[in-house]
């Protein structure tokens, strides 16, 4: 009703309005020569303005209704108005939850009488429990009537072993260490002695072994069977007939076509060639190579190439084994260094290789080898005294000094400068220990004041083996090498020497280096 009679106030508000429905000054509002007027209001029933009033409050109520918050947080505000609403909000609708709630009722059921003696037993092994309430779940199973006890375990029927051989040690001894009975174990040493010198297996080979069934634990288990790679090249198999053991030659097929890489030196020779696919010690052993004819440092390029051949073996099995290089080669554009291996090998890793003439290692195409010296002195140091005139430092007057000294720490390695025999090895006067070498063509040179000798008189040695070691025998002030050369018997200064040394090919041995020459040029990259 308020709402109505605000709007017939706004309705009335202009003087228009009120001249219109008969209000105060309508008179003086009355356009002129107009006849007055009146107006009669309409009559409102009272019954209409309330159902108009009550529908107004109503829609007065749901939006307030709609706009309140029921559920505000609790945790923000706490004592307002808000809070209170949201609170007995909360309150209702938990009471309404516990009145509505179904309830539950216990279900009846029957229950298992409890366990007692060995069903107790059994079921406490089988169930799943704590074992700090004395729980034994997988540990053991109770015995039943079934279970029969057994006076000892039964030994499996066959058993697979694998044994390796060690660096110096005997076949049959490994055998024996791995279980093998001693008869059994001699049988198959002899058995494979018959085919490949026992002495040649290489460490590390593994032994497949399997051994079988035994009629009293007292006694070793018989060898059934055993297989080992005893060559590259070659498997045996031993296998038990009966009594005693047979053994079965499987042949492996090798292919022996050398390995050939070609590159650019670049930055670093070494790095180069590693990069191409040349293991470390190849590579060693090519630089070493081709530093005879070369200096590394100063000759060769980064735009040279390099071009090596190494000896490879493979399996059909799948295994690779690299070998020695065989072929160093650099082409430089206006000239081609290529060197060979020729000559039969040795193991003796202070020697280089050397053919039935006492000649060998790297040859060029045509057949002819130098040796220079890894260095420009015996061993690594500082000279201290030159070789001439000097004041001695012990006996205190002016002397001839017919060598070197070359001040070095004690126990250094002393290197043989060339190819030669040992003249004298052994204790001589004021040089303490002493090793003279005789090389050919009036060549000898002498090392003294030695700590140790490493070799005896009457040996031959090769360029770069170790003869000696540092130290400060004989008459001298500290730890040094005093290296002395004659010509023709006369004391000349080394460092005026070369201590070089060449051989030619000839004959047989010229055509074979040839066709060997020839075979190793025809290997393609890669292959």
């Amino acid at each position: 009703m308020l709402a109505m009679i605000r709007g017939a106030a706004v309705y009335l508000g202009t003087d228009q309005d009120l001249e219109l429905a008969g209000g105060p000054g309508h008179s003086a509002s009355r356009g002129f020569g107009r006849a007055p007027t009146s107006r009669v209001l309409p009559r409102h029933d009272a019954a209409a303005d309330a159902a108009t009033f009550g529908t107004a409050m109503l829609g007065q109520a749901r939006d307030a209704v709609t706009h309140l918050d029921w559920v505000p947080d609790l945790g923000v505000a706490i004592g307002s108005r808000s809070w209170w609403r949201g609170l007995a909000t909360c309150t209702a609708l938990c009471a309404a939850t516990i009145m509505l709630a179904p309830g539950f009722t216990p279900l009846t059921g029957n229950v298992p009488a409890p366990l007692a003696g060995a069903e107790r037993d059994e079921a406490r092994a089988l169930g799943i429990a704590p074992l700090g309430q004395g729980a034994s779940t997988g540990r053991r199973m109770a015995a039943n009537d079934l279970v029969a006890p057994l006076a000892q375990a039964p030994e499996r029927p066959s058993i697979e072993l694998s044994a390796t051989l060690g660096q110096g040690d005997a076949f049959d001894r490994v055998l024996i260490r791995a279980g093998v009975g001693r008869r059994d174990a001699e049988d198959a040493a002899a058995l494979v002695a018959q085919t490949v010198d026992l002495r040649d297996i290489a460490p590390g080979t593994r032994i497949a072994l399997t051994l079988g069934r035994r009629a009293d634990r007292r006694v070793a288990r018989p060898l059934d069977t055993l297989q080992v790679r005893a060559r590259f090249d070659l498997a045996l198999s031993l296998n038990r007939v009966g009594n005693t053991l047979a053994m079965t030659r499987k042949p492996i097929a090798v292919d022996r076509t050398p390995l050939r890489i070609q590159g650019l030196v670049g930055s670093s020779l070494y790095r180069s060639a590693r990069a191409a696919g040349a293991p470390a010690k190849v590579v060693e052993a090519y630089i070493k190579a081709v530093a005879t004819r070369l200096s590394i440092g100063r000759d060769v390029t980064a735009a040279d190439g390099f071009d090596l051949i190494v000896a490879r073996e493979r399996a059909a099995t799948g295994e690779t084994r690299i070998g020695d290089l065989l072929f160093a080669g650099i082409d430089q554009g206006r000239r081609k260094l290529q060197l060979v291996r020729f000559g039969s090998t040795t193991n003796d890793d202070n020697r280089s290789d050397e053919d039935s003439e006492g000649r060998g290692g790297w040859f060029d195409a045509n057949g002819q080898t130098e040796r220079r010296a890894v260095s420009g002195m015996p061993v690594s140091g500082r000279i201290t005294s030159s070789f001439g005139l000097r004041m001695h430092p012990l006996l205190g007057f002016m002397r001839m000094h017919k060598g070197l000294d070359i001040g070095a720490p004690y126990g250094a390695p002393i290197h043989a400068m060339s190819d030669g025999v040992v003249a004298f090895a052994g204790r001589t006067g004021g040089y303490g220990n002493f090793v003279k070498l005789a090389h050919g063509g009036g060549m000898a040179s002498g090392y003294g004041h030695m700590s140790r000798i490493a070799v005896s008189s009457g040996t031959r040695v090769r360029q770069g083996q170790v003869i000696g070691y540092v130290g400060s025998t004989g008459i001298s002030t500290g730890p040094h090498l005093h290296w002395e050369v004659w010509k023709n018997g006369a004391a000349v200064n080394p460092r005026a020497m070369s201590f070089a040394s060449a051989a030619t090919l000839s004959g047989s041995a010229l055509r074979a280096f040839k066709t060997r020459v020839a075979q190793l040029l025809a290997v393609r990259v890669g292959g």
